[in-house]
This record gives structure tokens, C-alpha cells and sequence, in this order.
């Protein structure tokens, strides 16, 4: 079992989200209902350039789709991967050929043999956290859906 420790390291995590400009979602689906969807989503309104990547979409997110992410036609910062995690050695060779900053492997994406792909390549590596979570803990205020909206309290009224 791999220490997932050291792929969730808070420090590198903000690095991550406050350096990153272009994040393709490898596994994005056009399915409103599924979490890549919403993940992209949150992204886009969030000031990032989002990449599907998804070789039998055309497009998602009013974003045009790419079959890998050799097929992008630009930098990108960050790799987010919402595969099973016995894609993710493939997917961390093409992260690593296109000298992607970062491997952010989502919750249950989980691969040693990948993230030490990413890692000799000189690829920094995020495992079994999600992306749109970490965005709200530490760059964001965590108040889409009800987060910190300040309706939803301990207190009641009339109690001090």
C-alpha cells in the first residue's frame, strides 16, 4: 500500500492551485451528473482554462474535447485525472512527455506505479484528493452548495 502522505502534502497543494493556470481533466464527462462534470464546472468559474480530455466526447463545457493529452495544443499546468487508477501509469507517461506541472490524481485514484512514473519525470504529484475540495479549503471560500454561506450555524437563535 502506498504512504499517501507524501502526495498530500498541504504546501505543495496550494503551490499547485495558486501557480496553475490550465488544468485538463482527463476523464471529464459531458454528464452533468457526474463529478468530473461538476469538478470541471467549478473549475471553469473559478478563472481556469479547463481541457477535456475524452475521446468520445467532441465537446464539454463548451470546451473542445482532446483523445489524449498528447493532442493538446498547450502548456498545461496541471493533469486531473478521473480514471481508474490502473490508467493512471499510462496517464502519468503522457503527463510526463507533455511536461505537465502537476499529476492531481482524485479521490481513489490511486497508483504507485503512476505517481513514480510522474515523479522520475520530474512531475509533481497529488493522490486520492480532489481538486474542487482542496481549490475551496485554500484559495476559495468553501461557500458553492453551502459552504460557509453563514444560514447554516451552531448557534440558535435566541441562545447566547
Amino acid at each position: 500500500m502506498t504512504d499517501l502522505r507524501r502526495y498530500q502534502d498541504p504546501l505543495t497543494i496550494q503551490r499547485v492551485l495558486h501557480n496553475a493556470e490550465t488544468i485538463a481533466v482527463v476523464g471529464l464527462s459531458g454528464n452533468e451528473l457526474r463529478a468530473s462534470n461538476f469538478v470541471g464546472y467549478y473549475l471553469k468559474r473559478h478563472g481556469y482554462r479547463v481541457i477535456p480530455v475524452n475521446p468520445r466526447e467532441s465537446k464539454i463545457l463548451g470546451e473542445t474535447c482532446y483523445a489524449s493529452l498528447r493532442d493538446i495544443p498547450a502548456p498545461v499546468d496541471v493533469v486531473n485525472v478521473f480514471r481508474t487508477p490502473d490508467a493512471l501509469p499510462g496517464i502519468a507517461r503522457e503527463a510526463v512527455a507533455i511536461q505537465a506541472g502537476a499529476l492531481w490524481c482524485q479521490f481513489g485514484v490511486i497508483n504507485s506505479e503512476g505517481a513514480q512514473i510522474a515523479e522520475d519525470g520530474g512531475v509533481t504529484v497529488i493522490m486520492d484528493r480532489c481538486l474542487k475540495v482542496e481549490h475551496a479549503r485554500y484559495v476559495g471560500r468553501m461557500h458553492w452548495l453551502g459552504f460557509n454561506t453563514q444560514r447554516i450555524t451552531s448557534v440558535r437563535a435566541g441562545l447566547q
